[in-house]
């Protein structure tokens, strides 16, 4: 089964509507299928944005360089895995300097509403988060803290510093006492992370965790992306229930026109919920 079999299962389902009634709705079931996430990566130079992308999404998505900023401006990537599309935004780091804040709070301010999630990357060895602090107060405000997932990165350098393939016991204590410090200094809306792409820890609970941030509309396109140790069930099963909920949507917004006959109303709010349940088994052929 395909995306035009699977489009054939939604026709079924709408077979009870009129022509025009299921067609527009087909239209937005198609660009729900369509749509591109667009995902900001923001952190301090040195903090493993690129290693992180990489590690996450299936290919090469942006330089990885340990001595030079790599990026000073907004460096966009298109990820492509088969019919699928998505878009990371390789944001710069903030306190480099007070003029380049300057410029990139004004950055920020005008990528914010067109992203769907922003990956906030604070190094486990990084103590001096005023800036950082400033920035999300001052530049993320209330309008924009809900598309923030802040990410303890490179957490095998917290000290202790073992060198060993695992993070230590003490390691671990001292990255919840990070966790907790974040979650005082910025009160974010979503639980902190914390990743080692060196020893592959965390990766799992961080991608479980960004699929949960995303808006519904966005979740199964970026699912579509990610390496395949990280499709979990759970992953699966939050993309598969977004994916049915953004389609009851649609319905509900279509039988909300103002002029739309009350019989077809009608048919619409009764055939909801099994267009939802298609919707759902589905979600397979279409990401």
């Amino acid at each position: 089964m395909n995306n035009s079999e699977g489009l054939k299962s939604f026709q079924q389902s709408l077979s009870g509507l009129p022509q025009w009634a299921s067609e527009r709705i087909l239209q937005q079931i198609n660009q729900l299928t369509d749509y591109e996430p667009v995902i900001g990566i923001l952190g301090k130079t040195g903090a493993g944005k690129s290693s992180l992308c990489n590690a996450l999404f299936a290919g090469d998505v942006s330089p990885v360089s340990d001595v030079t900023a790599c990026t000073r401006n907004p460096l966009s990537f298109r990820l492509q895995l088969g019919e699928r599309f998505m878009t990371l935004v390789d944001l710069p780091g903030v306190g480099e300097s007070e003029r380049r804040d300057a410029e990139y709070a004004a950055l920020y301010r005008q990528q914010l509403p067109r992203l769907d999630l922003v990956l906030w990357l604070i190094k486990a060895d990084d103590r001096a988060l005023a800036v950082d602090e400033h920035f999300y107060h001052q530049v993320i405000g209330e309008s924009y803290r809900h598309k923030v997932l802040f990410v303890i990165s490179q957490s095998d350098k917290t000290e202790p510093t073992s060198g060993s393939g695992q993070l230590s016991t003490a390691q671990k204590q001292n990255l919840s006492r990070k966790i907790c410090l974040l979650h005082e200094l910025f009160q974010p809306v979503h639980p902190v992370c914390a990743v080692s792409v060196r020893l592959q820890w965390g990766l799992r609970v961080m991608a479980e965790r960004m699929i949960k941030c995303l808006p519904r509309e966005a979740s199964s396109p970026v699912v579509a992306q990610l390496q395949s140790p990280f499709r979990t069930t759970t992953v699966q099963e939050k993309a598969r229930d977004d994916f049915g909920e953004t389609v009851g949507a649609v319905l509900d917004t279509v039988s909300a026109f103002p002029l739309i006959p009350a019989p077809v109303r009608a048919v619409i709010q009764a055939v909801r919920d099994t267009v939802v349940s298609v919707a759902r088994a589905v979600w397979n052929f279409f990401f």
